[in-house]
């Protein structure tokens, strides 16, 4: 299969991935005070929505990169 059908199919599968899990949360870890050995630390937990739209358009153009490969003559 040519690259650009792959490459299709991994955009489109992002794209469902970011339908099924619209939003996700990531942690960060800061050193808010150090004093000699004493350390005193914080999470900040930070949520990241992913847009509908975008998920739509990342499967739209990889099902229209997967016809291009399919179709395109050899």
């Amino acid at each position: 299969m040519k690259s650009i059908v792959w490459f299709g199919v991994a955009l489109a599968v992002l794209g469902i991935i970011g339908l099924a899990i619209p939003d996700f949360t990531t942690s960060q870890t800061k050193a808010v005070v150090k004093l000699g050995d004493v350390k005193v630390q914080a999470t900040e937990q930070t949520t990241h929505a992913i847009p509908q739209s975008l998920s739509m358009g990342a499967i739209g153009l990889g099902l229209i990169l997967i016809a291009a490969g399919t179709f395109i003559k050899r």
